[in-house]
């Protein structure tokens, strides 16, 4: 063989090669994901969040956000004018249209309507929630015009790998919930879950799962909670995100998944004594490791008004010790490294 003939060859190789591990250093990069508790802008104290602006709540956290490939939030509550309200419950919310613009401004492009708001102008106000929220740029998961429609997961392909969504709540009033023809919210019935999360995982690298569930102002996780999670994680959920208690509650490593059962709210128009910490998780995930970081957040209205605030120094020690506490009926301990709190999963 001539010695030109051996050079291109060579050459070739070394293209090839150089290309197979661009390909693969693009596969590796890490996916940044952020979930954040309950925001809801609406109610008695609508009208003094209207005149600051509903962009102000957000501004305390944007550049946590800026950090995320996708940022998660619990919307509690439908964006609507119109809307017939049910009224055989106490509390009922409804946002001004205004939010949808500001949410995807903070940085938000996927909320969860699996809850027990987003029906409380029902079917109607669902409808033009999410036109709102499609014309302001923002997905979301586990409410629509009927029961396969609720179920649909969110599915997005970021840096090479695709990663699933879903969402279900497991709160009263049950009528909120989807039927065949009738609008509503996702319920988390275990056959359900099970069967869309294992479709998810055999189209996604990775799957996470909200759920609404729990009771509110209370801190303790109710047995029924951690069987749906783990139900999750065995059909091939990665990770399972909680809202509703308002409260945070405990975290737990089961298998090879990841469980939070209550972030707490985030922005929220309330200035309820009970609901003062919350958190914002942080998953990076890659092909090698699955690390979760907490961000403790001050959310107690006397100290921060409607505007969520990273917590640093003692006072965001004092956060992760008691989700520690809050864990450690579950074995699970966020570690403590140079001010960053994590869990390995």
């Amino acid at each position: 063989m001539q010695k030109s003939s051996m050079k291109s060859i060579l050459a070739h190789i070394m293209a090839l090669s150089l290309l197979l591990g661009q390909a693969a250093g693009l596969h590796a990069e890490e996916i940044v994901i952020n979930a954040v508790g309950d925001v809801m802008l609406a109610g008695r104290w609508a009208p003094q969040i209207r005149k600051s602006g509903y962009a102000l709540p957000f501004d305390g956290v944007l550049a946590e956000l800026a950090a995320a490939d996708i940022n998660l939030a619990n919307l509690e509550s439908p964006i609507a004018t119109g809307g017939e309200e049910f009224t055989a419950k106490k509390f009922r919310f409804r946002a001004e249209p205004e939010l949808a613009a500001a949410l995807r401004t903070a940085g938000f492009n996927l909320v969860t309507l699996a809850n027990n708001h987003s029906m409380d102008f029902g079917g109607k106000a669902l409808a033009e929630t999410q036109r709102h929220l499609a014309a302001a740029g923002i997905a979301w998961v586990g409410a629509g015009e009927n029961l396969d429609e609720a179920r649909k997961m969110a599915l997005y392909t970021i840096k090479g790998r695709k990663i699933a969504f879903l969402g279900y709540s497991l709160t009263q009033p049950t009528e909120f919930f989807a039927g065949l023809k009738r609008p509503g919210t996702a319920p988390g019935y275990e056959k359900l879950v099970k069967a869309d999360v294992s479709s998810a995982r055999k189209q996604a690298d990775f799957v996470i799962v909200s759920f609404h569930w729990g009771t509110e102002a209370d801190s303790a996780v109710q047995p029924y909670q951690r069987n749906a999670a783990h139900q999750a994680i065995d059909a091939g959920a990665d990770v399972i995100i909680g809202h509703h208690p308002h409260v945070l509650q405990g975290i737990e490593r089961y298998k090879s998944g990841i469980i939070f059962y209550s972030l707490g709210n985030f922005t929220f128009a309330s200035k309820s004594r009970t609901a003062d910490i919350s958190a914002m998780i942080r998953l990076r995930l890659d092909d090698k490791q699955r690390t979760a970081e907490i961000l403790p957040l001050d959310v107690l209205h006397r100290r921060v008004g409607f505007q969520p605030k990273i917590m640093n120094g003692e006072e965001g020690a004092a956060v992760i010790g008691k989700l520690n506490d809050l864990s450690e009926p579950f074995h699970t301990e966020i570690q403590s490294r140079q001010g960053r709190y994590t869990i390995s999963f």
